[in-house]
């Protein structure tokens, strides 16, 4: 397990810290931290704060690495698509020439930057673009030309009989 020692000037900035931190994973690290302070151990610590121990390792790791200031940071996975370099190419051509169908941007994609993507893929990037699905249909005829109206069958004729 790594051993860990925590400095008394950081013990009084954990204290403050673990209550008014924006962020509410910054707060339980700081918790996790001043509670080893007092010399608790891991086992409690977890319980305590609701984290598994490799959870808590890593908090350890980051303070033995980095200190209090590493222990702000927040960083999230955010995947990037490798469409994004060929964002402002594939929207300079979709305006001209929209695609009828996912299956043709996918194809028009890949002809354009040569990266091969699915439809689910496809449809992601083009909603992250901006571009919207326009369901187009063909418009009927309309249902009472000038004959029907002059016709005297009419369906929407009052009955004479209120029953």
């Amino acid at each position: 397990m790594l051993k860990i020692e925590i400095k008394e000037s950081d013990r009084l900035l954990l204290r403050d810290s673990r209550y008014n931190e924006p962020h509410p994973r910054v707060m339980r690290k700081m918790d996790a931290l001043h509670l080893k302070s007092f010399g608790l151990g891991n086992d409690l610590i977890c319980s305590i704060i609701g984290v598994c121990d490799n959870t808590l390792r890593g908090y350890y790791k980051q303070y033995s690495d980095g200190g209090i200031d590493q222990l702000k940071e927040v960083n999230f996975y955010r995947p990037c698509s490798d469409l994004n370099e060929f964002s402002g190419t594939i929207e300079d051509y979709f305006l001209e020439n929209p695609p009828s169908s996912i299956l043709e941007a996918a194809a028009i994609i890949e002809k354009l930057t040569g990266i091969k993507r699915g439809e689910t893929q496809v449809r992601k990037f083009m909603k992250s673009m901006g571009f919207r699905f326009i369901k187009s249909c063909p418009v009927p005829a309309k249902a009472f030309d000038e004959s029907k109206k002059k016709s005297s069958v009419n369906f929407w004729k009052r009955s004479s009989n209120p029953d």
